[in-house]
């Protein structure tokens, strides 16, 4: 455990892990996620600015919460961000869902290589002639 200045309000604190932040910061953040969570239900169509403004919540806050998929938009809403990798208008998230099921894929394929690839050094070796010394 190492002592770090909290991102926030600057008092040190013990840091294990994740952001930065203090437990008093870290606990205020989330009561605000709250009350934001809370007005996006109510008021569905705001925009980014509007709920920064209501909630005195940075843009760049409520950005990052959407990235994590803490926050989400209904298709009404005029709230989307970019995906990362094509450009398309996400409600929630880093990714569209064409870009998910291609990383998905990707991924799949990888394993699939590997266990190939392990099974076939597996099989080579089986069937060899082995001598102690």
């Amino acid at each position: 455990m190492e002592v770090k200045a909290c991102r926030m309000c600057g008092r040190l604190f013990n840091y294990i892990a994740g952001p930065p932040r203090c437990p008093a910061c870290s606990d205020a953040l989330e009561k605000k996620f709250q009350e934001v969570k809370a007005y996006i239900w109510d008021h569905r169509t705001a925009t980014l600015q509007e709920i920064s403004d209501e909630n005195d919540v940075s843009v760049g806050q409520l950005r990052q919460w959407v990235r994590e998929e803490r926050l989400s938009f209904t298709d009404e809403s005029p709230v989307g961000l970019e995906c990362e990798m094509c450009g398309a208008t996400v409600k929630t998230g880093r990714f569209c869902n064409n870009c998910k099921g291609k990383i998905n894929q990707n991924l799949s394929s990888l394993i699939k290589k590997d266990e190939e690839v392990k099974s076939k050094d597996y099989n080579d070796h089986k069937n060899k002639m082995r001598y102690l010394k």
